[in-house]
């Protein structure tokens, strides 16, 4: 996949394009991008995606708690494993948001992009304040040469997937659900740091994981099993997501106790994957009640996680 960031001077060529945040990149986009590939390849063109390195809505309200599945760098790397010809990546600025449908399908789509043929996803609208919709898409393509496509709703299980959904399911603690919409495992990029320490007290060493973008989701406080890919090796892990009430400690922390793993990694870049919730934080009574709760969990994720592992697709 060639990914450009600048509206090019002249277009490309004809292409089959679709337009969308892709955030997630999950089964639902997945199904759209590779009808757009069978269409392209029907036409004997190449096939792209128009995406954004910022969502629309940031921009429009910067003050809006928008939350991430993906990383621009996270979200481009899953589009590249689609085998789509060309990712741009359009600047989605006010003056871009005034822009009506028609103009934005002439202006940026045809002359900037060269698109011949665009795949509109079942529910996507664009356009000053998205008031139009797919018979507007069609009349507008059809006096600039454009075809415009519906692409089929992708089907699975009752709710439709959607990176809505997906913020849903993780924010309620079901990150085995949301795997299911994503066709991989949910996981979080980042960094060890320094913590308390407070888990090496009490025989359950943790490594303390600052995440790369302060606006990606968080999945909701608890215990997890998960996978730990650090130092090029992978490894089961129990994770605790929260304020470690225990020790009466209000920070909220993302710390893993990596499994039969025993090494000075501070400063790694480590990789959570999420596989399970376990159970609530809780307070107990004591170190001791916490430290036999402790090797519960650990004897659960040993027995979730005796499958190979196998890598985010």
């Amino acid at each position: 996949m060639q990914t450009l960031y600048h509206i090019p001077d002249r277009p490309l060529g004809p292409c089959v394009a679709t337009i969308g945040f892709f955030d997630g990149v999950h089964q639902g986009h997945r199904f759209l991008i590779e009808q757009v590939k069978e269409v392209a390849a029907a036409r004997g063109l190449p096939s792209a995606l128009i995406t954004f390195p910022i969502h629309p809505r940031k921009v429009m309200n910067p003050e809006y708690p928008f939350r991430l599945l993906t990383t621009q760098a996270e979200k481009t790397a899953l589009l590249d494993e689609t085998g789509v010809d060309y990712c741009f990546m359009l600047d989605f600025t006010r003056d871009i948001s005034h822009l009506t449908a028609q103009a934005f399908m002439t202006h940026i789509l045809k002359e900037r992009y060269g698109v011949q043929c665009l795949v509109i996803g079942y529910d996507h609208r664009f356009g000053h304040n998205r008031s139009e919709g797919f018979d507007s898409y069609c009349s507008y393509g059809e006096a600039i040469g454009m075809e415009v496509i519906r692409a089929q709703v992708y089907a699975n299980g009752e709710h439709p997937v959607s990176s809505s959904f997906v913020r849903e399911l993780l924010l309620q603690g079901k990150p085995d659900c949301a795997m299911h919409c994503l066709g991989y495992s949910y996981f979080l990029n980042g960094k060890v740091v320094g913590g308390y320490q407070l888990g090496r007290t009490i025989g359950f060493p943790t490594a303390n994981l600052a995440v790369d973008d302060p606006n990606k989701l968080i999945p909701a406080d608890g215990v997890y099993a998960v996978y730990v890919s650090v130092l090029g090796r992978t490894y089961k892990g129990m994770l605790n997501i929260g304020h470690r009430p225990t020790f009466d400690n209000g920070n909220k922390s993302i710390e893993v106790n990596i499994l039969h793993f025993d090494a000075d990694i501070y400063d790694q870049p480590m990789r959570l994957s999420f596989v399970k919730y376990l159970r609530p934080e809780l307070k107990f009574n004591s170190v001791d009640e916490l430290v036999l709760q402790m090797h519960k969990d650990e004897a659960a994720v040993e027995a979730l996680l005796s499958e190979p592992y196998k890598p985010e697709k």
